[in-house]
């Protein structure tokens, strides 16, 4: 009997379909057969259902009150506020994250403090190398501070970052900017571990290149990531240059070009003189040139992601040839070095100027950066980029599998619009096919979503610490620590299983225990005044606050008995230590400073894309605290399985 409670619990949480909707139903049917013949305005969802789908997808869970304040001011008024965060007052947040320290320094500031301890470590490193010197303990205790001001700062940066992304998605007024800034920074995902100043660099990519860009146009979002030292720095295109067989922009076929010196005082010794010197000059600079190009030259990483995985997708019709033609394109556009200010430079010297086809497209020889220019030009305003960028937001939003109606329909208006990401999510979210039974309680969150959900309707306060971020890794999705470029699974098979199961059912207790930072459910609405009514009583308001009025006949059975199967004698701290699921924290989970400046991988480029769906060997909550959860009664315990089930896991 446990045994096949369990299957049903998985199934639930694993299934596409909506709660007391079959996916076979003839409800589901009419929907499938709709989506994929005769487009149309109507909306099968009733109204009070629309709020919740939009609540659930637009925004990161619904906080008490706000199916309210919706409805007053009616469904489609406040979609249209959300597709214009501008106009939104969110100075409650800004006030907030003004108080990170870290994130609110100038990038090259931090980049001086990282220049400066670096040479200070340098320093004490090579005299500890030298032969002749023997190494004090003063000279011990140098490096020791040197390397504890360098992991302070960058620990600083990371745990910020981190906090930020979660205060901002718990917090801001602007909720569908947040998911699309979560949406994009998957999409152009970035690793944080790659180690050198790869961190420093992301505050300003989250803050300045993805979240301003989050809902303009996809041409000017696809530069300003291209620019962006974060991407140069993860996929490798800052140490990519022309081939020593290449021409360059002032070195026709890799020679510099040496300016003519004219005839004037100082007679023909004086001219041979400063030619033999010139020419020296030529020599020595072709050797250098030769030889830094012989030890990095093209490097591919960036134009292969940029093809596969920013715009045209794995099926977008380019070849091997475009990949090489792009990285070609994209040569020169490189880093100032961190003691420099580390932005973006373009440097002529290194490009190849040679002529170039893309994708059919042919690039003139002896052109710079309009090279790469054209190339974005040319990505931007592909039908495939279109359909590629189209189906990802329609996946996003309404279901793991969209209809390929909705999805070129999506694609039309992107062509139509020349990209303006704004209006192929108002197609995408407006559409019949968002507000369908077949879409409604669909997705299975991601850990992200679950964490933030959470706080969201427990009305938590924003988490200034790390906690709330380690949280999220530890079910599995540390921020900003996917290491492969393609980015955290975008459906749901690829969370959920067994162990992964047990870790949320396991959150959920937690955090009605109250070990979840910013949550007091005692002063939770609707809740505060329950204590001493009864069991039925306290549930009704529990699904209605959390669940938001909708609940299966065996979860509610759950929540009146207070018994889970899965938590049934010890079974779910015991199966957390046991379980190894699909989707685990990695290894790196705390994302620890040290580790991200030592580089996990050395610094030698973005490594290979593994088999990768979250990574780990170990269970995302094994000794962090969630493994011996208190045994809840009453209303905290109610509360605890509500977020653990199959309702709240889905959305």
């Amino acid at each position: 009997m446990r045994i096949t409670k369990l299957v049903g619990i998985a199934a639930a949480l694993l299934s596409i379909a909506p709660i007391g909707i079959s996916a076979q139903s003839p409800v589901a049917k009419k929907t499938q057969a709709k989506t994929t013949t005769i487009r149309s305005d109507v909306r099968e969802l009733p109204a009070d259902q629309q709020i919740i789908q939009a609540l659930n997808r637009l925004t990161f869970g619904a906080k008490p009150g706000d199916a309210l304040k919706v409805r007053a001011i009616g469904l489609d008024n406040w979609i249209d506020q959300q597709l214009h965060p501008e106009k939104i007052n969110d100075d409650a947040l800004n006030a907030f994250v003004a108080n990170y320290s870290a994130l609110n320094q100038d990038q090259n500031d931090l980049l001086s403090q990282y220049t400066e301890q670096q040479r200070a470590r340098q320093q004490v490193r090579q005299q500890r190398a030298d032969s002749t010197r023997v190494m004090t303990a003063a000279d011990s205790i140098a490096l020791r501070q040197q390397q504890q001001q360098q992991f302070n700062l960058t620990r600083q940066v990371v745990t910020q970052l981190q906090s930020s992304r979660v205060a901002r998605a718990v917090t801001s007024e602007r909720q569908l900017q947040e998911v699309m800034t979560d949406f994009w920074e998957n999409h152009f995902n970035i690793y944080a571990q790659k180690g050198g100043p790869e961190v420093y660099y992301l505050a300003d990519f989250d803050q300045k290149i993805i979240r301003p860009n989050a809902l303009g146009k996809f041409r000017d979002l696809l530069e300003a990531v291209a620019q962006s030292p974060a991407m140069l720095f993860y996929l490798d295109n800052a140490r990519s240059m022309a081939d020593s067989n290449r021409p360059t922009l002032n070195a026709p076929n890799g020679v510099p070009r040496v300016r003519p010196v004219p005839f004037g005082r100082g007679g023909l010794g004086a001219i041979m003189g400063t030619m033999q010197a010139a020419e020296e000059i030529r020599r020595q600079q072709q050797r250098q040139q030769q030889q830094q190009r012989q030890r990095q030259g093209l490097n591919e990483n960036y134009g292969r992601e940029l093809l596969e995985l920013h715009t045209l997708g794995v099926d977008g019709g380019y070849t091997q040839q475009d990949v090489i033609n792009v990285a070609r394109a994209f040569t020169g556009w490189t880093i100032k070095p961190p003691a420099q200010g580390g932005g973006f430079v373009f440097r002529p010297q290194v490009h190849d100027a040679g002529e170039k086809v893309v994708l059919g497209h042919k690039l003139a020889a002896g052109r710079g950066m309009e090279d790469a220019e054209d190339v974005l030009d040319i990505l931007a305003k592909s039908p495939a980029t279109a359909h590629f960028i189209s189906f990802k937001l329609a996946r996003r939003f309404v279901s793991d599998s969209p209809s390929k109606a909705l999805v070129d329909h999506a694609a039309q208006v992107y062509l139509k619009t020349d990209g303006d990401i704004r209006e192929v999510l108002r197609a995408i979210i407006t559409s019949p096919e968002f507000f369908s039974q077949q879409a409604f309680h669909s997705k299975v969150k991601t850990p992200f979503e679950v964490v933030v959900s959470a706080m969201r309707a427990l009305d938590a306060t924003p988490d200034s610490t790390p906690r709330s971020a380690q949280v999220i890794a530890f079910l599995g999705q540390p921020i900003f620590g996917h290491q492969a470029p393609n980015g955290w699974p975008e459906t749901g098979e690829s969370w959920m299983n067994t162990g992964a199961i047990l870790n949320r059912i396991n959150f959920g207790m937690a955090a009605a225990a109250g070990r979840l930072p910013g949550v007091d459910i005692r002063g939770l609405p609707a809740l505060d005044t329950l204590r001493s009514a009864s069991r039925e009583k306290q549930v009704d308001a529990v699904v209605a606050t959390i669940l938001n009025g909708m609940v299966s006949p065996d979860t509610r059975a759950v929540l009146l008995s207070g018994e889970h199967p899965m938590l049934a004698n010890g079974a779910g701290s015991n199966a957390i230590q046991n379980a190894n699921p699909t989707v685990t924290a990695p290894d790196n989970a705390n994302m620890s400073a040290q580790e991200m400046d030592a580089g996990a991988n050395g610094g030698n480029g973005a490594a290979a894309r593994p088999n990768q769906n979250a990574g780990g060997r170990r269970p995302a909550l094994q000794g962090r605290g969630f493994a011996n959860v208190p045994q809840l009664k009453g209303l905290p315990q109610i509360v605890g399985l509500a977020l653990g089930s199959p309702e709240f896991q889905r959305h």
